[in-house]
Order: C-alpha cells, then structure tokens, then sequence
C-alpha cells in the first residue's frame, strides 16, 4: 500500500477518531475554565482586597522578578480543570460503565477458596498452587472424547 492510503487507513480508524475528539472537547473546556479562573476568580480575589490572584506575591530579586502569583492561578485553573473533567466526563462514564456490567449475565464462578490458605484458586483445581495442599475440585474433570467404534473391541 502506499503512503497515502496507509494514512487513509490510519485516520480513518475509530480509535483515532475518537482520540481526535476527546482532545478537540478537552482543549475546549481547558479554554472554558481558563476563562473563568481569569475573569471570575481571578478578580474575586481581587475584591477580597489582595489584588487581582496574578499580581499576588510578585517578588523582584537582583532584577529577577518571580510571578507567584501566575503560578498560584496557574495551579488553581489545573484544580478546576480537574475537577470538571472528573465530574462532567469521568464519573458519568464510569457510573454508565456500572450499569453495563450490571446488566451484563454473570457465568458461574471462576475461582475459589482454598480450604486450608484462603487464597483464591480455579474451581477446577486439585491441589492449591499457594500451600499445595489437596483440594476437592468443584467442578467435574473433563471426560475424554468417546471414538465411535473404539469401545466394542
């Protein structure tokens, strides 16, 4: 194939496309709560009487000046970006994942308890891979196959 339609190929599938839209939706509500950190945060701080959150705790040493106070909104928009990324996508996500496996039917169980150490261990087990103790298996052993014409002899 040719490098053309290997790209084709690779924008087109549904794992980049749904990576292209996560990050169009992340980069707009980045600009959303930067925006709010900096014209409502930012100046209720400054009605607090500390000035506006930016020019807080701007020291100069020897002609260096250090902006503590960027750093501090800086750090205050990750805080609110985190937070409604966890509230607005990532719980309501997770909560819808529950609901699936829910409904989801459940199989019989895989494993179990060894009588002797507890720990977890294949229904089908015979002895305990952690203590090595002789365990009864919950479930039957496979039967091997019957050949027709094999058993009359």
């Amino acid at each position: 194939m040719g490098l053309w339609a290997d790209f084709k190929k690779f924008a087109t599938r549904g794992n980049f496309a749904a990576m292209a839209v996560g990050i169009v939706i992340g980069l707009a509500v980045v600009a959303v709560v930067g925006a709010l950190v900096t014209d409502v945060v930012n100046p209720l701080v400054g009605l607090a009487g500390a000035g506006n959150l930016n020019n807080l705790g701007n020291v100069t040493i020897k002609n260096s000046y250090f902006q503590f106070g960027s750093l501090a909104s800086a750090a205050l928009n990750f805080v609110v970006v985190l937070v409604v990324v966890f509230f607005a996508i990532a719980l309501p996500m997770e909560k819808a994942q529950e609901r699936l496996e829910a409904k989801k039917p459940k199989g019989p169980p895989t494993t179990r308890e060894c009588p002797a150490c507890f720990m977890s261990i294949n229904v089908k087990a015979t002895r305990c891979p952690y203590c090595t103790s002789e365990v009864t298996p919950l479930a039957p052993p496979p039967t091997p196959p019957v050949v027709a014409g094999a058993a009359a002899k």
